[in-house]
């Protein structure tokens, strides 16, 4: 089978996960080779297998060598395991993942990188779909995991079905709570994924220095997240790994925190052979609190 046949395949055992986005009405697998809905919108499986389902322009599309590095730092890497073993836990905590192939929607997924790696801690138990604005992010999830559903698609106007989610994923990324409370199962979770003040403390020291750069703190993100779902787990999680050269050069090439950093603080950070890397982070886990409803 070809990609595109693949992964419509994959996309046509999940249909029911599916709405159009133009009229939202069901929609079916045509041919193996695209997705239609009732009144006739189609969106095709391009050629590595992902569906681009976004409607409007936008602006928002990160660099394709961001992607990459930020492939490579959590495949290949120590930066992130504790963060794919604490979600994988919270899920079989409080997902019910004996449910006949659960649905894991990660929203704002990038590279697709964190969803796989979780998705793999669960033991293939989950089918999971990962959903990023930015095409290049997407295409390179697409290529390297195969076994997943990957879209290009807008958090304000999602392609997916009322309760069509058990678990939705949110990991340093921006949110649509109200499209989140819309798609979650009844008995479905939000783990949402925000940085604390001492995230990559060691890159912004750098980039930062001289600036009276102020504290950040996360309690409006908290707040917000709170005022729309009941939180039911609320966990901190801080460590330190070292990297390498090589694994700082794609750090900063991952981080939006060096987009507007000088040549010469870039250089600062890139001239040491190593360096401790500070994860700093808080993982929220919510239900609707008007299951029934949804969108109350």
């Amino acid at each position: 089978m070809t990609n595109q046949e693949k992964s419509a395949e994959i996309v046509r055992k999940n249909i029911h996960v599916f709405r159009c986005p133009l009229c939202h009405s069901p929609m079916k697998v045509n041919a193996l080779k695209s997705i239609i809905c009732l009144n006739n919108h189609t969106f095709d499986f391009a050629k590595w297998g992902y569906i681009n389902m976004m409607i409007r322009h936008s602006n928002g599309h990160y660099e394709k060598k961001l992607f990459e590095a930020r492939q490579k730092i959590i495949t290949g890497g120590e930066l992130y395991p504790l963060l794919h073993h604490k979600i994988s836990g919270i899920i079989k905590m409080h997902s019910d993942v004996s449910n006949n192939q659960p649905v894991m929607l990660d929203l704002g997924c990038g590279e697709g990188s964190h969803l796989q790696k979780i998705l793999d801690k669960c033991n293939d138990a989950i089918t999971g779909i990962g959903l990023d604005i930015s095409k290049e992010g997407i295409i390179l999830a697409a290529k390297k995991y195969k076994n997943s559903i990957w879209i290009v698609g807008d958090l304000v106007n999602t392609p997916f079905a009322d309760q069509s989610g058990h678990i939705i994923l949110n990991i340093l990324s921006p949110a649509n709570y109200m499209e989140f409370k819309r798609i979650l199962a009844p008995a479905g979770i939000v783990v949402k994924v925000v940085p604390n003040a001492n995230y990559l403390k060691e890159l912004q020291d750098v980039l930062f220095m001289n600036n009276n750069k102020k504290n950040y703190d996360n309690d409006d993100t908290v707040s917000l997240f709170k005022q729309h779902f009941e939180l039911v787990e609320y966990s901190k999680l801080s460590y330190s790994k070292e990297l390498n050269q090589t694994e700082l050069l794609n750090l900063v090439q991952m981080s939006p925190l060096a987009w507007n950093a000088s040549k010469e603080k870039i250089d600062t950070f890139m001239n040491q052979s190593s360096s401790n890397i500070t994860v700093d982070i808080d993982i929220l886990v919510g239900v609707n609190r008007h299951p029934k409803g949804g969108l109350k």
